[in-house]
C-alpha cells in the first residue's frame, strides 16, 4: 500500500487554497512525499510535507477566501442575515398553513404540557416559599420535645410554660424573642351590634416583631398593654368599617373588654399563621384563665398544654443551640428521662414541608407530594415534547425531495439546518403562548381543587428565563433530526426516487411512544389506587352516628353557667333529640394522659390513653355502641367516678372482662362501667388510639346536639338558634356539622388524588394527540399499500388491523413496563398508612384495557379513514 500524507494537512490545504489550484497543488504535493518515504522514510517525508503545506497557508489565499465567500449568492454568512431568517420563518408559517391539522396537533399538544408544566410549577414554587412572608423566616422555629415511647418515636408542640422562662434566662445569648402562645382557635369578637367569630392567638409582647408583620395602623408594640388587641385589615373591615378603629373598646368571648391598638396587612395564604386574624396579649390570656394561671405560677413542668416559639440570635445556629438545650425537661422533671425526652427546635423552613416523623424518627409530610408533582410535572412536559419530535420526525421524511431541489438550485447544508430550526422554534414559540393563555384560563379551577391562590409569575425574571430556555432547548431538540439528517440528503439519490429511509428510522418514535404510554398508565394506576385508599377508609365503622350530630364551641361563660337550662330549653323547643357537653368533638382526640394504672399493668409499662371528658347524655347524642356494661346513668351517683373505655383501650390493657374493675388516674380510682366499640377520632387512616371516657361537666369544650330527624336540617337549626339567642345573646350561632368535619380529614388526599387524575387525564390526552397524528401519517405513508390490498381482495377489517396492530403492541409493552413501576411506588407509598388497601391486580388489567380501548378509539378513525379510501384514488396518485 502506498504511503499516505496526513489527512489533517490534506484537509488544511483544501480549506486554505482556491479552488482551482487544489487539484493541482495536491497532486504535486503527494508526488513529492511519495519520492521522499522511498528516499529518506516516511518519518521525514512527513516533516518535509508539513513545512510545504505550511508554504501554502498563506495570508494572500486566506483574503482571497473570505472575500470570494462574500461575493457568492449563497454564502453561509448570507443565510443568516436579516432578510434570509425572515424567508425562513415566511417558509415555516406557510408550511404550518398547508398541514393545519398536524400543526394543531402539535401547536396545542405541546402548549397543554407546557401549561400543566407551568401550573405544578406555580404550585411547587408556592410550597417551597411558604412562610417566607416573614423577614426572619430562617431565624424562627417551633419549639418541640421528642421521645420514645414503648420503642415507638414520637414529636410533637405541646409545651410547658415553664421552659419559656428559662429558654429566655438561662439561654439568653442565643434567642433574640421567645413567644408563649395558646392554639389557633375560634373567639367571639364583638363591638357593638356586630359579632363575628374569628380565628386568633393569645401572645406575648413581642410576637408582632418576631413576625415582622406590615402595621397598617399603630405599632407593633401594642401588645404591651394586656387589655389591647391587634386586629388584621379584614377584621377592622368587618368590625369598624370605614371608621378608624385605634382606641376602641371590644370584647373577646362576651367577657374581655380590650382597646384595639393596631391594625396589620392580612397574612398571605401561604403562611402557617394565615388563620390568625387577630393577636392578644399572652397576660390577659393569663389573667382571664385559671388554670393557665395556676400552670405558670406553680411552675407545672407536666403541663403541655402550649406552643411556644422562638426567633434564634445572629450569631447562633439551631444545631448549636439543640445541642445545648436537649435536656432541659429532664433537668426539671427527671422521671422523663425513660422517654429519652428531648427539647430542640423545629425551623420555620421544614414547618410545611416535613410536618411530621413517622415512629422511626425519620422526617415526614407533604415534601413527599413537592417530588411526586414536580416530577408529574416533567413528565407531563416530556409527553408533549415527545409528541413534537415523533411528529416533526415522522413528517420530515415526507420533505426529502423539497431537500433535494433545494440542494440542487444552490441552497447550502447551513441554510437548510437554519430553515429547520426555524420552523421548529416557530411551532414552540406559538405552544409558549398558548400555554399562557391556558394557564390564564385554568388557574381558577387549579386553585380551587389545590386549594392555593396561585397566579402567574409576570415579573419574575426566573419564570420568563425558565419559559423561554425550555421554548428554545425544546425546539433546538425536536428540530435536530430534520435539520441534520435530512440537510445531509444527496440531491441526486432523492431527485433519482433511489433514496428510502431506513428500517430502522421509525425505531425512535415507536420508544418514545412507549415511554409516552408507560407514563400515562402508571398515572391512571397510580390515581385509582389513591381514590381506592380514601374510599378504603371513608368505609370503614366509625362506631358512633354521625349523622344529624352538630358541635358548638363553648367560648362564652353563658353557656357554662345556663347549660342545663339551654339543655332543657333545646329539648323543649322539638329542634334537638339529644344535647350533651364533651371536652372535644366526636371528630377530634386533642387530649393524651398518662398515670393509668390497673389491675396486672406491667410496672415498666409506660400507658398513655387519650382522655375525654362527657356529660351523661354523651353516648346517647353520638350513638354509642356498647359491646360490655353499661352508659353514665343519673341513676348512678358513682358514675362521677366513672369510666366507659373503648375495645382498643380494652386490648391495650390485656383485659378480659374490664366491667367493675377499678382503673386509677393519678392515684384516683375510677370504675369501669362499659365498654364501647372504637369511635374514630383521630385519622381515619391511623388505628383508633386507646381512650377512657370519664364524668365531668366543668372541662367542657363544646356542646354536641342530634338533631330531630323528623324535621329537615333547616327547621331544626332554626328552633335551635332561637334557644341559643335567648341564653347566648351575646355570640353568633355557629355550629359545625359532625360528617362535614369527619368529611376535612380526607381532604389532603382526596386534593391529591383529584389533582393526579387531573394529570392523568391530560397525560392520555396528549398522548393521544400524538398518537393520532402518527396514526394519519402511518395512514398517509402507506395509502399506496392499502390501494392494492383492497384491490387484491383486503376487506375493512383486515386493513383496520393492519394499520391499528403496530400501536396496540406499543401499548400493551407499556401496560407490562408500568405495571411493576406503579406497583413499586405506590406500595412504598401505602405504607405510610396502618390502615390502607390492598393493591389488587384487576386495577392492572382495568388500566391498560382502558389504555388499549382509548388507544383503538384513537387509532380507529385513521385506520378505517384510509381502509374505506377508493383504491382507484389511492393508485391514481401515485
Amino acid at each position: 500500500m502506498p504511503h499516505q500524507p496526513p489527512a489533517w494537512l490534506d484537509a488544511l490545504v483544501q480549506w486554505f487554497l482556491p479552488p482551482e489550484l487544489r487539484e493541482e497543488l495536491l497532486g504535486d504535493l503527494h508526488e513529492q512525499f511519495a519520492l521522499q518515504s522511498e528516499e529518506l522514510g516516511e518519518r521525514k517525508a512527513r516533516l518535509f510535507y508539513l513545512f510545504e503545506v505550511l508554504r501554502f497557508c498563506r495570508p494572500y489565499y486566506l483574503k482571497r477566501r473570505i472575500s470570494s465567500q462574500s461575493d457568492t449568492h449563497y454564502s453561509t454568512s448570507y443565510s443568516y442575515s436579516p432578510s434570509m431568517i425572515r424567508n425562513y420563518f415566511k417558509i415555516a408559517f406557510r408550511n404550518l398553513l398547508k398541514h393545519k391539522g398536524y400543526s394543531f396537533i402539535n401547536i396545542f399538544g405541546l402548549a397543554t404540557g407546557m401549561a400543566v408544566a407551568m401550573m405544578i410549577g406555580l404550585w411547587v414554587w408556592d410550597e417551597l416559599s411558604y412562610d417566607k412572608y416573614h423577614k426572619n423566616y430562617d431565624r424562627i422555629a417551633k419549639v418541640m420535645q421528642n421521645g420514645t415511647f414503648n420503642g415507638e418515636f414520637g414529636a410533637g408542640g405541646h409545651m410547658p410554660l415553664p421552659l419559656g422562662n428559662e429558654l429566655r434566662t438561662v439561654y439568653g445569648t442565643d434567642f433574640t424573642h421567645v413567644i408563649l402562645s395558646s392554639w389557633t382557635r375560634e373567639h367571639i369578637l364583638a363591638y357593638g351590634d356586630k359579632k363575628f367569630t374569628k380565628m386568633g392567638n393569645y401572645l406575648s409582647p413581642e410576637a408582632p416583631n418576631m413576625f415582622s408583620l406590615n402595621m397598617l395602623k399603630g405599632t407593633r408594640a401594642g401588645l404591651k398593654d394586656p387589655n389591647s388587641i391587634l386586629l388584621s385589615e379584614s377584621v377592622a373591615l368587618a368590625l369598624f368599617g370605614d371608621t378608624d378603629p385605634i382606641g376602641k373598646i371590644m370584647k373577646i368571648d362576651n367577657r374581655l373588654n380590650v382597646k384595639v391598638t393596631g391594625i396589620y396587612e392580612d397574612l398571605p395564604y401561604n403562611t402557617d399563621f394565615r388563620d390568625m386574624t387577630f393577636i392578644a396579649p399572652w397576660d390577659l390570656y393569663v389573667s382571664s384563665e385559671s388554670w393557665v394561671k395556676r400552670a405558670q405560677d406553680n411552675a407545672e413542668w407536666n403541663n403541655n398544654s402550649w406552643q411556644m416559639l422562638a426567633q434564634i440570635a445572629p450569631n447562633s445556629d439551631f444545631k448549636t443551640i439543640n445541642e445545648k438545650i436537649k435536656g432541659v425537661k429532664i433537668k426539671h422533671v427527671p422521671e422523663v428521662a425513660v422517654f429519652k425526652n428531648e427539647i430542640f427546635l423545629h425551623p420555620m423552613s421544614q414547618w410545611h414541608l416535613y410536618t411530621g416523623w413517622d415512629k422511626t424518627g425519620k422526617p415526614d409530610g407533604r415534601i413527599q407530594y413537592v417530588w411526586l408533582f414536580a416530577i408529574i410535572g416533567v413528565f407531563v412536559l416530556l409527553l408533549a415534547c415527545i409528541n413534537f419530535m415523533n411528529l416533526s420526525t415522522a413528517r420530515s421524511e415526507k420533505r426529502a425531495k423539497e431537500v433535494g431541489i433545494r440542494k440542487a438550485v444552490g441552497s447550502v447544508r447551513a441554510q437548510l439546518i437554519s430553515q429547520f430550526f426555524s420552523e421548529s422554534l416557530l411551532v414552540v414559540t406559538f405552544a409558549f403562548v398558548l400555554s399562557l393563555l391556558l394557564v390564564l384560563l385554568m388557574l381558577p379551577l387549579f386553585n380551587e381543587v389545590a386549594d392555593k391562590k396561585l397566579s402567574l409569575l409576570w415579573t419574575n425574571p426566573v419564570f420568563w428565563l425558565a419559559g423561554i430556555g425550555f421554548s428554545l432547548i425544546t425546539g433546538l431538540i425536536a428540530g435536530s433530526y430534520p435539520a441534520f439528517y435530512l440537510s445531509s440528503f444527496q440531491p441526486v439519490k432523492v431527485l433519482k426516487g433511489t433514496f428510502r429511509v431506513g428500517r430502522f428510522a421509525s425505531v425512535p418514535r415507536k420508544v418514545l411512544v412507549v415511554v409516552q404510554f408507560t407514563v400515562s398508565v402508571t398515572l391512571i394506576i397510580g390515581t385509582t389506587i389513591v381514590f381506592r385508599q380514601i374510599q378504603y377508609a371513608k368505609n370503614r365503622p366509625i362506631g358512633y352516628d354521625r349523622n344529624g350530630l352538630i358541635t358548638v364551641t363553648m367560648n362564652t361563660p353563658e353557656l357554662y353557667r345556663n347549660y342545663n337550662t339551654l339543655r332543657d330549653a333545646l329539648l323543649a323547643s322539638d329542634g334537638a333529640i339529644e344535647m350533651s357537653t364533651s371536652s372535644a368533638p366526636a371528630t377530634n382526640l386533642n387530649s393524651q394522659n398518662g398515670g393509668f394504672d390497673w389491675e396486672g399493668k406491667d410496672p415498666n409499662f409506660k400507658d398513655s390513653f387519650g382522655t375525654i371528658a362527657v356529660t351523661h347524655d354523651f353516648g346517647k347524642t353520638v350513638g354509642w355502641q356498647f359491646v360490655q356494661g353499661r352508659d353514665f346513668s343519673r341513676k348512678f351517683s358513682t358514675d362521677s367516678s366513672g369510666m366507659v373505655l373503648n375495645e382498643t383501650a380494652v386490648r391495650y390493657m390485656g383485659l378480659k372482662n374490664p366491667v367493675g374493675k377499678i382503673m386509677k388516674w393519678n392515684g384516683k380510682p375510677f370504675q369501669i362501667v362499659g365498654v364501647v366499640k372504637d369511635m374514630v377520632m383521630g385519622s381515619p387512616f391511623e388505628p383508633v388510639y386507646q381512650t377512657v371516657f370519664m364524668m365531668d361537666y366543668n372541662w367542657a369544650g363544646v356542646i354536641n346536639i342530634k338533631l330531630n330527624p323528623a324535621l329537615s336540617a333547616g327547621e331544626s337549626l332554626k328552633k335551635i338558634e332561637a334557644v341559643f339567642q335567648k341564653f347566648n345573646p351575646g355570640s353568633p350561632f355557629d355550629y359545625k356539622f359532625s360528617d362535614q368535619e369527619y368529611e376535612r380529614k380526607f381532604l389532603a388526599e382526596e386534593r391529591i388524588g383529584q389533582l393526579a387524575s387531573i394529570f392523568a387525564a391530560l397525560a392520555i390526552f396528549i398522548s393521544c394527540l400524538g398518537l393520532f397524528g402518527l396514526a394519519s401519517f402511518v395512514a398517509e405513508q402507506r395509502t399506496k399499500e392499502i390501494g392494492i390490498r383492497k384491490v387484491l381482495g383486503a376487506t375493512v377489517p383486515n386493513l383496520w388491523g393492519l394499520l391499528s396492530k403496530d400501536f396496540v403492541l406499543l401499548v400493551i409493552i407499556s401496560c407490562l413496563i408500568s405495571a411493576p413501576i406503579a406497583w413499586y411506588f405506590l406500595s412504598d407509598w401505602l405504607k405510610k398508612y396502618e390502615y390502607r388497601t390492598e393493591i389488587s391486580w384487576w386495577i392492572f388489567v382495568l388500566a391498560g384495557a382502558g389504555a388499549l380501548i382509548i388507544t383503538l378509539l384513537t387509532v380507529s378513525f385513521q385506520a378505517i379513514k384510509a381502509a374505506l379510501m377508493n383504491p382507484v384514488k389511492s393508485l391514481k396518485s401515485e
